[in-house]
């Protein structure tokens, strides 16, 4: 065997040797290398008596533009959308209390309210006096809740398949809540391919073993996904703010994708109707994540709105 092809079959035993024996390796890699395109860093901060991990990057001068996650979901929810933003903003990306690498505890309140005040405080922290707040999901539910509370501490507002308002046609996630199910958590392999399908029109593609390095960091914390999706749930659907909608103020921008299955789209002519200062855009052939399934197109919209404000 000559150097040349004994150096080619090393090539290429490395990486299949990492993806059966060290997937995680690979799979932190592979989010390291997004997050470098975005040109993100992770940061931490001291909040009260949490520790909030967070991505930041783009410009330090330019307007802070900090988005919120949904749930299940984290930090990294956002990096295939950062690098539109990053060249001209200062992005903010944080993890929520009882997601991604912030505190997890159970006995904690994860209820919309309590995560509002936690996001102030957040802010408080980082030395954020006004910021851009934008959302997807339960994300978009509090960035919502802050420009009800606290709308002196927005410059806009970009709502991306909000929770906390309910439309005229019921979603599969609706029935599925009356029939008692969480259909978010996760517990089995079976169970991440069930979820992609169901949040995506169109799901991104995952390799086994990375379902598997999913599957280590999520399962153990299914009793606490149970117990914030209930309450989560229990704001959303029992509570909802429709009628509250004409308090809001700061200018908004709704970005819904019109295969939704968790949010149905018809929340979205609700959130139209009640916001005065809002406009709509609503993407075809998009599920529930439209800056995970469409980053570029979503990207071109929101940047053409905060450019007006």
């Amino acid at each position: 065997m000559t150097f040349l092809t004994l150096l080619l079959a090393t090539l290429i035993a490395i990486p299949i040797i990492l993806y059966f024996f060290f997937p995680r390796f690979l799979f932190i890699q592979g989010r390291n290398a997004l997050r470098r395109k975005g040109k993100m860093t992770q940061k931490i901060v001291s909040v009260g008596e949490l520790n909030w991990p967070y991505l930041e990057g783009g410009n330090p001068q330019g307007a802070p533009v900090v988005m919120i996650h949904g749930f299940g979901g984290d930090k990294d929810n956002w990096s295939l959308y950062a690098p539109y933003l990053t060249g001209q903003y200062r992005l903010i990306c944080p993890d929520l209390p009882g997601f991604g690498e912030n505190d997890r505890s159970i006995d904690l309140d994860h209820s919309i309210a309590a995560q509002t005040m936690r996001l102030l405080s957040f802010l408080d922290a980082l030395g954020i006096a006004k910021c851009h707040l934008g959302g997807n999901s339960m994300g978009g539910y509090i960035a919502l809740q802050m420009a009800m509370t606290n709308p002196e501490r927005l410059l806009s507002l970009t709502l991306l398949n909000n929770a906390g308002v309910l439309g005229p046609q019921e979603s599969e996630l609706q029935k599925r809540v009356a029939a008692n199910e969480s259909p978010l958590v996760i517990r089995t392999m079976a169970d991440i391919d069930r979820l992609m399908a169901f949040v995506a029109f169109k799901p991104r593609f995952i390799p086994r073993q990375f379902k598997k390095v999913v599957l280590e960091d999520t399962a153990p914390y299914a009793a606490l996904l149970d117990k914030i999706f209930n309450q989560i749930a229990g704001d959303a659907l029992e509570r909802p703010v429709n009628d509250q909608l004409g308090s809001v103020s700061t200018p908004t921008q709704i970005i819904w994708g019109r295969h939704d299955r968790l949010i149905d789209v018809s929340c979205a002519t609700v959130l139209l109707d009640g916001i005065k200062t809002s406009e709509l855009v609503i993407f075809e052939d998009v599920g529930h994540v439209p800056m995970i399934e469409k980053p570029a197109e979503t990207a071109k919209h929101h940047l053409a709105f905060l450019a007006k404000h």
